[in-house]
């Protein structure tokens, strides 16, 4: 366009603005001031910019407001000082949202309580949305079979006082335990929990701990109503098409609070489940991030969880690189790609997304006991399992020795090395987590193949111990371990790896598969558990419950004289062999 297309293109903005104002009785302020303007003052002349805002805008009926609305910290110093005011605003008041843009709010209101009301816009990421709601008292002796601990209190206090939080604790917090407790006390209906495959079956048993309200885990395309669905991550795709969501079962079920675990399985939003997870949780009143990854790792990570929870600082996503992630573009070709792997500002960040967030660490939190097991609830799909217990019971009916103890462990040795082995994509899905958050583990397991297996997976990141290597090489597995950050895994036999050792490098302890001898997990959970150790200890014990592992780990916790045998306290091999082996009998 030349220059005199231009001001030809101008004169006709003008003039039909301005015939616009003269017939205008709507309720934008800043338009109406406009108008006074014209009509008072012969000299007015009205600019494009403002020709333009008329002609977009004058048929939108603003919304009233009346009220003041919290500035985020970053913004307000940025108002401070721009506009060389005497203080820095925390609120402003909001009379009336004239506009509303993609990026950013016109305002009829002022930032202190003596200022007369004007326009101004503002970015919608200067505004803290309010997703807080009315405070409640928790009564909590309702619990008192199972006692939250006080840092777990806060979390439930935090979590049920705002509609979108991201609850970030260190690992063996009790993350889980918080969230099903402020659930509860939310009064929500229907609860979806979104979660990892191998975490399903945990979370229903730890639902059925605090509640009788029904449970239902949702596995491949069976879908069934209760209060709580349970669904993992790999599977939402069954229930949601964001081209066609009249058919989407999840927001056809009127969820009123979605809980995500392990967030970070969304981080990515180019992700397939990234993006159908990211479409039905803008319908969903409450949303609740669980990780345990640290928040300051890669910023990028984090933005779009940030997004989901409505935090000012991921309103914008081009604002949000530039400033926290060093974000900057290069060419390719054609093509312009942007580089956002870089971290700055983090300070800020952390202090402008702290109302987002609730991030504690294990050495932050004093009511924690020293050494912490958790068990990870799974279910086995195995038809050769089957038919192994199968064999057994006949052998036990119809055999004159099944009476030998000895015997019988030794006709279980098959069926335990096929839970050991079932269970390994399990194990190393729980490793990468603890790893992608910057941590060492420890894995034992009582078989040769299932040890190779897991080892392998890891390759140089891992070392191995087992009874065939000499004295030399299981004492370099250990110092490697020890010593060098490249080693993120120790596996060790739990026999020959589980006694005389020290790998305090790592505060995490994996059991794939149980022994029939109690004493032997509490030798092994203390390898790390030793003289040197800074960090409480967290064992994970991955249990298939539908099978005789169920049964054992069962029996350990509930006998309080196995339990303690569990926990190194007494030795007591045969009475907890011959109880292990009579329950599992009584079972079929």
């Amino acid at each position: 366009m030349n220059d005199a297309e231009s001001i030809l293109s101008s004169t006709i903005l003008q003039r039909r603005a301005m015939e616009i104002l003269q017939s205008y009785e709507g309720a934008n302020n800043y338009i109406l001031k406009l108008k006074h303007k014209s009509e008072t003052n012969k000299k007015f002349v009205i600019t494009r910019a403002q020709s333009e805002y008329i002609i977009n805008y004058y048929n939108r009926t603003p919304k009233v407001a009346r009220k003041w609305v919290e500035l985020d910290s970053y913004f307000a110093e940025k108002l401070f000082e721009d506009k060389l005011i005497a203080t820095t605003p925390t609120h402003i008041w909001v009379e009336k949202l004239l506009v509303e843009k993609p990026t950013s709010y016109h305002i009829w209101g002022k930032h202190f309580e003596n200022e007369d009301l004007h326009e101004f816009w503002l970015p919608k990421g200067a505004l803290v949305k309010d997703n807080k709601v009315k405070t409640i008292e928790i009564d909590y002796e309702k619990y008192s079979h199972r006692p939250p601990l006080s840092h777990q209190k806060e979390a439930i206090q935090q979590l049920v006082e705002n509609r979108r939080f991201i609850l970030a604790d260190d690992m063996g917090l009790g993350k889980t335990t918080s969230t099903i407790i402020a659930a509860l006390e939310t009064g929500a209906k229907r609860i979806l929990i979104i979660c990892p495959a191998s975490l399903k079956i945990n979370w229903q048993r730890e639902i059925e701990n605090y509640s009788d309200r029904t449970t239902y885990v949702i596995d491949g395309k069976k879908w069934d109503d209760a209060d709580f669905m349970i669904i993992n991550f790999d599977i939402v795709k069954n229930f949601h098409d964001t081209k066609d969501r009249r058919t989407s079962k999840i927001l056809s079920s009127n969820f009123d609070l979605v809980i995500i675990d392990e967030a970070h399985y969304i981080q990515n939003k180019q992700a397939q489940r990234t993006k159908l997870i990211n479409d039905f949780v803008k319908d969903i009143e409450r949303l609740w991030l669980l990780t345990g990854t640290p928040m300051t790792s890669r910023p990028i990570n984090y933005y779009n969880l940030l997004n989901l929870v409505e935090s000012p600082v991921a309103l914008n996503w081009m604002a949000y690189v530039k400033r926290y992630c060093e974000g900057y573009q290069f060419r390719v070709g054609k093509r312009k790609i942007w580089n956002v792997n870089g971290a700055s500002n983090l300070d800020e960040l952390r202090e402008r997304t702290s109302k987002n967030i609730l991030r504690r660490l294990k050495e932050d939190v004093l009511d924690l006991p020293e050494k912490i097991i958790t068990p990870v609830y799974l279910r086995l799909h195995s038809k050769e399992y089957e038919e192994l217990m199968g064999e057994y019971y006949d052998w036990y009916d119809k055999s004159e020795d099944s009476g030998s103890l000895s015997l019988q462990f030794s006709k279980l040795i098959k069926v335990r090395q096929v839970i050991a082995e079932a269970k390994v994509k399990d194990t190393i899905e729980i490793c990468e987590n603890i790893i992608e958050q910057g941590k060492k583990v420890i894995v034992f397991t009582n078989f040769t193949n299932t040890l190779n297996m897991i080892a392998e997976h890891f390759g140089k990141a891992a070392v191995k111990l087992d009874g065939s290597m000499t004295k030399p090489e299981r004492q370099y597995s250990v110092d490697q371990f020890q010593e060098n950050e490249k080693i993120k895994v120790f596996v060790g036999n739990i026999k020959a790896a589980g006694v005389g050792i020290t790998l305090t490098a790592a505060e995490i302890v994996v059991m794939n598969d149980l022994s029939f001898v109690p004493s032997d997990h509490a030798q092994a959970e203390d390898r790390a558990y030793r003289y040197g150790q800074k960090n409480n200890v967290l064992v994970y014990y991955p249990i298939f419950d539908n099978t005789i592992e169920g049964i054992i780990y069962d029996i350990l916790n509930k006998k309080k004289r196995i339990f303690q045998t569990v926990m190194g306290d007494i030795e007591d091999k045969g009475d907890s062999m011959s109880d292990i082996l009579t329950s599992i009998l009584e079972s079929r």
